[in-house]
Parts: structure tokens; C-alpha cells; sequence
């Protein structure tokens, strides 16, 4: 059941995007190279789409891929309930979407975003730091030009470091995420538009875990 809303959900979003585009079914797998009826059973919900379905969806219609990845069901945004394995189970999504893509060959690893917050943590606690946390940050979300839990969550967050609300540790560990949204050179680079942006879901999902395991 749960997998049959996401598949009306994805096909809801791609139907809406069409129409604002102006995109009969016909162009858009001329543009995309997936040939129509595998686009119209997607559409309608009766196959799920794939990572490499989906970067293509993303490029020719101009979206941030993260906003398909959820419609679609992958589990990008994290949820109090859910449990480490999530993590790794968006990991191993976007693992292969990325041998697909043949524009990232690095090994994608959560210790390797885990490093990345660790150093800018401690550059968040730096004058020069939070100056660019706040200088930066509503420009960098206008240019990625997305809405949606992730997009939704980081707004959270830099309400709660521009208030000062929380201790230490947490204002610390809020401005690492910031920082790993804002500056384009992380993990997986924000100019390999729009895969770029999949790690730093990634950095949100870990942040919201460590701020929770906090509160507990």
C-alpha cells in the first residue's frame, strides 16, 4: 500500500511539472530517452521509477533530483522512529544511482560526510564561520530553488542557530550542517547538479539523528 502511494505521489509530481512545461508525454521520452509507455506506467503508478529514471526525469525538467528521490519513496528525510539501517538504505540508493551516473567516481560513504561535519564544526565555531552561516544561506537555498522536508529542515535549523537556541553542542553541530549546505566542495560536489545535493540530505538526516540522541 505504502508503495503504491509513492508511485501516485511521484506520478502527481511528474504530471504537474509536465503541465508547467508544457511537455506532452510524447517530448518528454524524446528528451529523456526512456520511451513512453515505461514513463506513462510510471506516471500512473504502475511501476516504480528508478534512481537512473529519475536523474533523467530530474535534468530535463530542471528539479533538484532530492524532491523525485522522495516522491518516489526513497527514504531521504529521517524520522525519529527510524533506525541507523535507513541511513544506510538511502546510502546504497544514491551508491548506485552515482556508478550509474559515470560523473562520480569516488566511494560514497557516511564517514566520509561524517568527517566533513567534524571539520566544519569547528569552523562553525568561528567568527568567519558564522558570518558566512548567515551571509550565505538564504542565497544558497533560492539557487538550489527547492521545497520539501529537506529544504524544510535546514530552514529549521538555521532559524534555531540565527536565535542561538540550544547549547554549545548543539548550535555546533546545526552550524556543520549549514556549512556543508552552503559550501559547494563537499562530499559529493553541488556542480554535479542535481546528484550534488544528495549528500548533503545526507548530512541533515545524521544531524537530526545526533540532535535527537541529544534530547534522549
Amino acid at each position: 500500500m505504502a508503495e503504491q502511494r509513492n508511485s501516485n505521489t511521484l506520478g502527481l509530481l511528474l504530471r504537474e511539472l509536465l503541465k508547467e512545461r508544457s511537455l506532452s508525454m510524447r517530448k518528454f521520452s524524446e528528451l529523456t530517452g526512456i520511451d513512453t509507455a515505461t514513463i506513462s506506467r510510471i506516471i500512473n503508478g504502475k511501476r516504480n521509477a528508478t534512481p537512473q529514471h529519475l536523474e533523467k526525469f530530474a535534468n530535463c525538467l530542471g528539479v533538484p533530483l532530492i524532491n523525485l528521490f522522495e516522491a518516489a519513496g526513497y527514504p531521504i528525510e529521517q524520522r525519529q522512529e527510524e533506525s541507523d539501517s535507513d541511513i544506510h538504505t538511502s546510502v546504497d540508493a544514491i551508491q548506485s544511482l552515482l556508478k550509474s551516473s559515470n560523473v562520480y567516481d569516488d566511494e560514497f560513504s557516511v564517514s566520509h560526510i561524517e568527517q566533513k561535519l567534524e571539520s566544519y564544526g569547528l569552523y562553525a565555531q568561528t567568527e568567519e564561520g558564522k558570518n558566512s552561516i548567515h551571509k550565505d544561506f538564504d542565497e544558497k537555498i533560492k539557487s538550489v530553488g527547492s521545497i520539501g522536508p529537506f529544504i524544510s529542515k535546514l530552514k529549521e535549523l538555521y532559524e534555531k542557530f540565527s536565535l542561538g537556541k540550544g547549547t554549545l553542542f548543539e548550535l555546533t553541530v546545526i552550524g556543520s550542517t549549514l556549512l556543508y549546505f552552503i559550501i559547494p566542495v563537499d562530499v559529493i560536489p553541488d556542480y554535479l547538479f542535481p546528484i550534488g545535493y544528495l549528500d548533503d540530505a545526507i548530512a541533515v538526516q545524521l544531524t537530526t539523528k545526533t540532535l535527537i540522541k541529544k534530547i534522549t
